[in-house]
């Protein structure tokens, strides 16, 4: 069996399309509809409540499009939301959370794995809980780095303004550095986190940034590669590979059209011509800090 249907992935804003270059490479075959909810990002900020209700309405425009499965490529809709989705929906549905949390405990060599996230993703501890579940033995430290999305959907990926961001952010969980970058207060190597989990799909977009804070000799892991093979297999299981033909691929997007295209242009290194607005019937309210 087959199915020509698309693939439906979702995000707060642009994070999720790194999970979308990834599911294109996996599975070049397969149709997809992107909804970006840029108009109402972050949701890391914003309370469970508005998380589950806006990760509602977007995939809700999605199901509507007739899509065959969706990929919930937002770690804090995953974190918050993914179970009440799952509920509601007679599709498949996919977080981010478990890919990542499996590819940090395989990538780790001293078991000690560090998480950043949203500060919604942080607080609900679901990379903690995944990474336990794969190897109890690993000792997670979880630390929220709000700064980063903002940066992002703004289109401010690289610079030595950046760099001086994400250092102050990373600062709690790697130690100071001095000016020369070295540690002030030297740990030994058995005490230093050796893998740093991108929770969050926009983090993969300051992943040069952050791999010159952190340095040599901590890895880097995002969700993305895993969760597009993650995809690939539930396909297969569900018999809902797309037929041989020409895929097609639209991006929505609830903010503007014209920075969503942009930011996706430079991502890619290819015109986005099948890009979209879209709104929702729900205003975005006041973000709380």
């Amino acid at each position: 069996m087959t199915d020509p249907r698309p693939i439906g992935v979702f995000d707060s804003g642009v994070g999720g399309l790194t999970v979308l270059r990834e599911i294109l490479r996996r599975t070049p075959g397969e149709s997809t509809i992107y909804f970006g909810d840029n108009a109402r990002a972050p949701y890391g900020v914003r309370s469970d409540e508005e998380v589950r209700a806006y990760s509602t309405e977007s995939i809700d425009a999605l199901v509507e499009r007739d899509v065959k499965a969706v990929v919930v490529a937002c770690n804090t809709s995953t974190a918050v939301a993914l179970g009440d989705l799952r509920r509601r929906y007679d599709l498949p549905i996919l977080g981010v959370i478990r890919p990542g949390a499996t590819s940090a405990a395989l990538a780790s060599r001293n078991r000690r794995v560090g998480v950043i996230g949203t500060p919604a993703t942080i607080r609900s501890h679901a990379y903690f809980s995944a990474i336990k579940d794969e190897n109890p033995a690993i000792e997670v430290y979880e630390h929220a780095t709000p700064t980063f999305v903002p940066m992002v959907e703004a289109g401010l990926l690289a610079g030595s303004e950046v760099e001086a961001g994400v250092r102050d952010a990373l600062a709690p969980l790697l130690g100071e550095r001095d000016a020369v970058g070295e540690f002030i207060f030297p740990l030994p190597p058995s005490a230093r986190i050796d893998t740093l989990l991108l929770g969050c799909t926009h983090y993969p977009l300051l992943r040069d940034a952050i791999a010159t804070v952190t340095g040599e000799g901590i890895a880097i892991v995002d969700s993305a590669s895993a969760t597009a093979s993650a995809l690939a297999e539930l396909l297969s299981i569900n018999a809902l590979d797309a037929p041989a033909g020409i895929a097609t691929h639209t991006q929505l997007t609830t903010g503007d059209v014209d920075a969503f295209r942009s930011i996706a242009e430079r991502m890619f290194g290819e015109t986005f011509p099948d890009v979209a607005g879209v709104e929702l019937g729900q205003p975005a309210s006041t973000v709380g800090s």
